[in-house]
């Protein structure tokens, strides 16, 4: 494996380039569908969510607080959006059902 290292190195670097590169050279113009364009605005979005979901039921000590945690967090941030009031409720909740369970 050692000496396939430098191979590793260049199939990623190519993969990289070429994710970046390619759309930069093949699309010059405006994008005016608004399926694409609204796709293209939530990519980031979503991305952030599956890199985040299994963090957080992989963070407590036990399934049961994480959902618990999980659960307060959506219903805190449905009621009122504040991103502090989301965290520090979702935190509150997650220590009790630890200190409970």
């Amino acid at each position: 494996m050692t000496q396939n290292v430098y191979l590793y190195l260049i199939v990623a670097a190519v993969t990289l380039y070429v994710i970046r590169a390619l759309p930069m050279t093949l699309i010059r113009k405006d994008i005016k569908s608004p399926f694409i364009r609204s796709f293209l605005y939530y990519v980031p979005y979503v991305t952030l969510a599956v890199m985040t979901f299994p963090a957080i039921l992989s963070a407590t000590g036990s399934r049961i607080s994480a959902w618990a945690g999980f659960a307060a967090a959506l219903l805190i941030a449905y009621v009122d959006g504040n991103l502090f009031r989301v965290a520090i409720g979702a935190c509150l909740v997650v220590y009790a059902a630890e200190f409970y369970i």
